[in-house]
């Protein structure tokens, strides 16, 4: 595949793009709006339903979320943004796992708080999770970890995720040599600086999209074992 040459690439009219959620091209047919009632049993029920509905159309990684951070280094606090994969959800909240000496790890070890959003555009559908992250117990790391490919096994003891790296070429060099490394062992162990967080919310909000723009929201507050549920304006 030869490269593209962005001098002959056209330049869309971003501000014209859009999408009407009231086509039923773009909406799940004869969806009906979101209502505060679906949420009578609490916020992880309905997320885990959305985000079975995602995987049943076929979209790919239906898991995958937009994992907001804080740093801290410079002149002013700033978010960060990336994609990862919630591996858990229970009602304590959602789960994933990293190297905790990655860029991430290190923004939330100064500063818990992260904020999480699911987004599926094929179902007009999204989620943010807001609220404070914890590390999950080593138990439940070593569970998830049997449940890894070998490949990402080596992978997670070969990289020093978000460190620089001179080339391509290093990194693979890297990778041979854990591999190497671990060649005469079956059960490879997890890293010590690798494991899970939990973010446990103090607020999901469910998004659907609508006509017009006027868009449903329904926000969940969670504050210990009370939780209130309230309609926002799109």
């Amino acid at each position: 595949m030869r490269d593209l040459d962005p001098s002959a690439a056209v330049v869309p009219d971003l501000a014209a793009m859009r999408v009407d959620y009231g086509d039923p091209l773009t909406v799940p047919a004869a969806e009906p709006d979101l209502d505060e009632s679906w949420l009578a049993g609490g916020w992880e029920p309905l997320l885990r339903r959305w985000i079975e509905q995602a995987r049943g159309l076929g979209i790919a990684e239906p898991n995958a979320m937009v994992l907001a951070t804080v740093s801290l280094v410079g002149p002013a606090p700033r978010p960060v943004a990336r994609t990862v994969l919630c591996k858990g959800l229970s009602p304590d909240g959602v789960t994933f796992y990293t190297n905790y000496d990655s860029a991430k790890g290190e923004q939330l070890a100064a500063n818990p708080y992260a904020a999480a959003s699911f987004v599926w555009p094929a179902l007009a559908r999204q989620v943010h999770v807001r609220g404070v992250t914890e590390r999950v117990p080593a138990e439940v790391t070593a569970a998830y970890w049997q449940a890894r490919p070998r490949e990402s096994r080596l992978g997670a003891w070969a990289s020093q995720q978000s460190r620089p790296v001179s080339s391509r070429a290093e990194l693979d060099r890297a990778l041979a040599e854990t591999t190497a490394r671990f060649a005469e062992v079956d059960d490879i162990p997890v890293p010590p600086h690798w494991g899970g967080y939990l973010l446990r919310p103090d607020e999901v909000e469910f998004w659907q999209g609508r006509h017009g723009r006027l868009h449903n929201r329904v926000v969940v507050r969670i504050d210990g074992a009370d939780a209130t549920v309230e309609r926002l304006q799109p």
